[in-house]
């Protein structure tokens, strides 16, 4: 990147995304699996409305802890400052938008797997939650004064 020409210029923003817009590219799709038999539109759509619910909750959360740090600054504090509340909100739109395409907190696919029906487990799963629940079964008591 050029550091030596300071000037402001938009268009580098919106090469990234657009504040409440996700840009096309930077959403992590959700990889159809061998015998899948979902909908690849209904797969698409269903993706796109989680990372977006993922994006607004990131931004809800980003907006709610800038209020709390707004709430506890002192009287003479810049953050108590709103002449650039504005520009805040929208850097947290984006900022929100940028987590949200990468999965970050994932909400998003927490979702899809409530929406999307499941897999059949592999072998590999299977033989790890078996060794959970043996585990579980303990015989041996856990109060030892028993």
């Amino acid at each position: 990147m050029d550091y030596t020409n300071n000037t402001f210029d938009p268009s580098r923003l919106l090469a990234n995304g657009t504040a409440g817009q996700l840009s096309s590219t930077a959403v992590a799709p959700v990889a159809a699996q061998e015998g899948d038999t979902v909908d690849p539109v209904y797969r698409a759509k269903a993706t796109e409305a989680a990372v977006k619910f993922e994006s607004f909750f990131i931004g809800h959360m980003l907006h709610q802890m800038r209020d709390g740090t707004r709430a506890l600054a002192a009287d003479d504090s810049p953050s108590k400052d709103r002449i650039n509340q504005d520009m805040l909100d929208m850097a947290d739109n984006l900022v929100a938008d940028q987590l949200a395409g990468k999965r970050a907190f994932g909400v998003a696919d927490a979702i899809l797997r409530q929406l999307l029906p499941q897999q059949p487990a592999q072998p590999v799963q299977a033989q790890a939650a078996a060794k959970v629940s043996d585990s579980q079964n303990l015989s041996i008591p856990l109060n030892q004064q028993q």
